[in-house]
């Protein structure tokens, strides 16, 4: 197996391919793949390196996403770049007592909220991307960008409800990857689910006692 459409759409080079046995790569999906697997685990470890190296991740997988047509999820990476400055600079900046910035949890107003905004941002996304003949997945690409945009702004406020967003929206990605066969992407995904889930347990843990979930 072999992530033809990917390479086709990225307009790489065949000179910048990598072979993996039956799989094959190209150099921009490749680096998009590992750098996005260390932000995350950084992540998870709340180091504050998370945010530039996940800067990388995002351009370059802005670059993909618009090349294959998925353009929410394209803008939506445009998106994650901007926060990631923003995180960047919010876990650094001192809060009271001359502390950085700690993990909290949402209020329940908070939450629902953040519930609206998910639903209507998915349903006016869907109703622009249905209209453009060459997206085919406005349904998924609507839907796995509303809840990222509310997850990556939670995660820039270190509130732990971003985990489960991601999670959710990551399982979805993992089978749209697989089908459009990019897999290396598709893999990027499903590890990114399996840190998710270890970061909201270790977020959970190291908040225990003092925040309702």
């Amino acid at each position: 197996m072999q992530t033809a459409v990917l390479i086709y759409l990225c307009g790489v080079n065949h000179d910048f391919l990598i072979n993996f046995g039956l799989f094959q790569a190209s150099v921009v999906e490749l680096t998009a793949v590992i750098s996005g697997l260390v932000s995350v685990w950084l992540v998870k470890k709340e180091n504050v390196w998370a945010f530039p190296i996940g800067g990388v991740s995002v351009l370059l997988s802005a670059y993909i996403y618009f090349a294959g047509n998925i353009y929410a999820n394209a803008g939506i990476n445009l998106f994650y770049f901007i926060m990631n400055i923003y995180g960047w600079y919010n876990w650094l900046r001192k809060t009271g007592e001359d502390k950085h910035l700690m993990i909290t949890s949402c209020s329940r107003k908070e939450m629902q909220v953040y519930a609206v905004f998910i639903i209507f941002m998915f349903l006016a996304l869907w109703y622009i991307l249905r209209k453009m003949a060459d997206n085919q997945y406005a349904v998924y690409d609507a839907f796995t960008s509303s809840l990222y945009v509310i997850a990556m702004w939670l995660m820039a406020r270190k509130k732990i409800q971003h985990w489960p967003l991601w999670i959710i929206g990551d399982v979805v990605m993992v089978m749209l990857c697989i089908f459009l066969k990019w897999y290396f992407l598709g893999f990027q995904y499903l590890v990114y689910t399996v840190i998710a889930a270890l970061g909201w347990m270790e977020w959970k843990y190291k908040v225990k006692g003092t925040q309702t979930y």
